[in-house]
């Protein structure tokens, strides 16, 4: 998925890093990634370690989560049932109505028949699930390679937040669904769906990673489709873009921000904390560690990256950012 802050190609960084400070075997350690976002982070621990535990605020998240994460046995009948889905007739549905140029208010994040192919293909899924025809992990496997597969037909430049005046190449392609393939493991791991100020009380393990939001753009605002094709509720959306309800991240507010990641660094129970930050954050480096020295040993690693920016005209094109990117590291007190 196109994710705002997404830690794809910082991978090999983050773990490099991870394994100098706490050594090469990690398959006796808890590993948790409170702002999982979709998860790449942990997906690539998954394997490695004896438990994730993968938390995020927004609901889609959690689908994903749920998904790459939580699920780690096989889907039976998996390819029969995305066959099935691909093939049911497109009927029109909320997606369609508010958020398709045919539907009530002209949005155009999706093509019409896109939008109606979203709403039976999510319909679908609810009644298998309402019907016992599929369990919690096939449900799980099935909304999150509908969101993955709907993002990739959007038409958007980047996010959620506005969408383009005619419909782009990739967005006037038909959906395919195609399977959100995950790995599997014989060991169970956790997923939530909370406030990491609040979980953090409730859990304890070995590695705590975090990638909080680094300005002040809010992500139930960015991704308020994703959350509006996974939660499938019916209310009035509002404004030009349609938007929902949405929670409000504290680590989006230069006024509040501070404090709250002091909190969760103060009540963790864990021995080593990483923290993923950028140099356009609103938070700096030294801010960063007069909070972490505070609680043990701080250590900090940066490297240099480019990063894409999506334009703002009506076609997906990007420009290269160069961006220093921080990994804050701190071994707790005890």
């Amino acid at each position: 998925m196109n994710y705002i802050g997404s830690k794809h190609k910082l991978i090999p960084f983050i773990k490099k890093t991870i394994y100098s400070v706490v050594g090469q075997d990690l398959s006796n350690k808890i590993f948790c990634d409170i702002f999982a976002g979709t998860g790449i982070v942990g997906r690539n621990f998954k394997t490695e370690v004896k438990t994730i535990i993968s938390n995020d605020l927004e609901y889609y998240s959690y689908i994903l989560n749920q998904n790459y994460i939580g699920n780690h046995q096989p889907i039976i009948n998996q390819n029969e049932l995305i066959s099935e889905l691909n093939s049911v007739k497109s009927l029109e549905g909320f997606i369609f109505k508010h958020y398709c140029r045919g539907g009530i208010e002209n949005r155009k994040y999706f093509s019409d028949e896109n939008g109606k192919k979203i709403d039976t293909i999510r319909q679908n899924i609810e009644n298998w699930k309402t019907n016992n025809k599929i369990d919690n992990c096939t449900y799980y496997f099935l909304l999150a390679s509908l969101l993955e597969s709907a993002d990739k037909v959007a038409n958007t430049a980047s996010v959620y937040g506005a969408y383009l005046k005619h419909l782009k190449k990739s967005a006037s392609k038909i959906l395919i669904l195609s399977s959100a393939e995950f790995e599997l493991c014989e060991n169970i791991h956790l997923v939530f769906q909370k406030d990491s100020n609040q979980l953090i009380k409730e859990i304890e393990g070995d590695i705590l990673y975090l990638d909080p939001p680094y300005n002040t753009r809010q992500y139930g605002a960015n991704y308020h489709i994703l959350n509006t094709i996974a939660e499938y509720k019916d209310f009035v959306p509002k404004g030009k873009t349609g938007l929902n309800e949405y929670k409000k991240s504290k680590y989006c507010s230069k006024q509040t921000v501070t404090e709250e990641l002091e909190y969760l660094i103060r009540y963790s129970q864990f021995e080593y904390i990483f923290l993923s930050y950028n140099n356009e954050g609103l938070m700096s480096v030294d801010k960063i560690k007069n909070i972490m020295e505070k609680y043990g040993k701080y250590d900090l690693s940066s490297i240099n990256y480019q990063r894409f920016k999506a334009d703002k005209d009506e076609n997906r094109n990007h420009k290269a950012s160069e961006t220093k990117e921080y990994l804050h590291i701190l071994q707790k007190n005890g």
